[in-house]
């Protein structure tokens, strides 16, 4: 048979099991998801570049998965990483691909929205936080579209 004395630690302790557990599942709800297609929308479409002179210059046609407005994609030149998407028929946006939450790098595209797989920050093309955790703004590179060829200013 249990003394009071057990009976009152082991109610103590369970009280206090509910109450962190229910914390603890709020304090990570607010983490968001690791999954990076948990609302992030698919896996960007990626195309590998190079840096010369400080630009990245990339052929537009119709194989590239930047052919079509509304496109994007993660770029990816000298251990750098890029979003670029095309906001218009000559018109791109260049941003970088590194959330500025955590600095895990973005690779969720869906409806001119880009996501962060790590914690869920979402960013509109021109590098505007949408939604949080994230605060800050992606930085933005200068773009020029000419003869099918799209010049990053890095």
């Amino acid at each position: 048979m249990k003394t009071r004395r057990e009976f009152c630690l082991r109610s103590c302790q369970a009280a206090t099991l509910a109450i962190f557990g229910s914390s603890l599942a709020t304090i990570l709800e607010g983490c968001g998801s690791d999954n990076p297609m948990d609302s992030s929308g698919g896996n960007i479409a990626r195309i590998q570049a190079s840096i010369v002179n400080g630009t990245i210059t990339l052929t537009i046609d119709a194989n590239s998965p930047l052919a079509a407005v509304g496109s994007a994609a993660l770029v990816q030149a000298s251990n750098s990483s890029f979003l670029v998407a095309r906001t218009a028929p000559d018109t791109f946006t260049a941003l970088t691909a590194i959330c500025t939450h955590q600095a895990c790098t973005i690779t969720g595209y869906n409806n001119q929205i880009y996501t962060c797989p790590c914690h869920g920050s979402q960013f509109n093309t021109n590098g505007r936080v949408v939604r949080g955790p994230a605060t800050n703004a992606l930085r933005t590179f200068q773009t020029q579209f000419a003869s099918n060829q799209l010049i990053i200013t890095v």
